[in-house]
């Protein structure tokens, strides 16, 4: 194992429930854990990646009333059980395999949605998408499943989408039959194919996993960002945006954008970027320590 100095990270997230619905069924997460302990960070952050690993999640209920929002939580909660287990395990020498982990998280929240759903008719239905990246000093290992989205953008510039939309429209334009245009105004565009709960007996989440480098970032959001954000759109603002937004946190640019481009939608949004190493130790934000931040 190399001595040299980790990488920092650093983070912002924002979260918003729109012009339209009256609740935001929207969650996110910001984690910092090693073997012994789990740190919930606040909204914006630097640090370290010697200071253990960080896992960044994303989650998009459904369901009615307020039971999606209800979803979204569970979803995100039930990380802190397993990733810190999967630290100690590594750093023990023994190898749980990043793929059998994050396998395992998805489907222990997926049991609990619909053991909710049989055992309360106000749960029934309720689901959630679920799109997560686990920061280590060398690799970003993700999970995903449902529309909610995990881009990277690559120092060099450009944007590509790690996640794969659990929809048929989603399969369409990864297929290359439609592009992003059609997709966009497909009448079936909203329907998913995937997701945690929601009735969906079995579920086969994505899991994957990229090298990253210093200069590099990454996105997590849910579907009311893309509502109203072209691909070009997001990259633009990430990487070179306008003097009216180049001093906001990245996540506030591309959520107030998207709210003012449409805002039909819950609309959240976390970008990490990857730094150089440096000597500095985790420094907390001001923001509140909480699992998640809501408008």
């Amino acid at each position: 194992m190399s001595d040299a100095p980790a990488a920092t990270l650093h983070w912002s997230g924002l979260t918003h429930r729109g012009k339209v619905r009256p609740n935001n069924e929207d969650t996110f997460l910001a984690l910092n854990f090693d073997g012994h302990e789990v740190r919930y960070l606040g909204k914006i952050g630097d640090a370290s990646l010697d200071t253990g690993d960080f896992v960044f999640a994303v989650s998009d209920g459904m369901g009615g009333a307020h039971s999606g929002e209800f979803a979204s939580r569970i979803a995100i909660q039930k990380i802190t059980r397993l990733l810190p287990r999967a630290y100690r395990l590594s750093a023990a020498g023994l190898e749980a395999g990043f793929s059998d982990v994050l396998r395992e998280l998805f489907d222990a929240i997926h049991q609990e949605l619909l053991q909710l759903g049989r055992s309360y008719s106000e749960c029934s239905g309720m689901g959630a998408t679920l799109t997560l990246a686990w920061f280590t000093p060398r690799w970003v290992y993700f999970g995903h499943i449902g529309d909610s989205r995990l881009y990277y953008l690559p120092k060099e510039g450009g944007i590509r989408q790690l996640s794969h939309d659990h929809s048929f429209v989603g399969w369409l334009r990864r297929q290359g039959q439609i592009n992003e245009r059609e997709a966009r105004s497909h009448p079936r565009r909203n329907a998913l194919q995937q997701a945690l709960g929601a009735g969906h007996q079995f579920i086969d989440p994505q899991i994957g996993a990229i090298a990253h480098r210093p200069g590099d970032r990454f996105l997590l959001c849910s579907d009311g960002v893309n509502d109203g954000l072209w691909d070009n759109h997001i990259e633009r603002l990430i990487h070179s945006p306008d003097e009216k937004r180049v001093h906001q946190p990245a996540a506030v640019r591309l959520v107030e954008e998207a709210l003012e481009s449409s805002g039909r939608d819950n609309l959240t949004a976390i970008v990490v970027e990857v730094g150089s190493p440096a000597p500095t130790a985790i420094r907390r934000s001001s923001a509140s320590s909480v699992a998640s931040v809501t408008a």
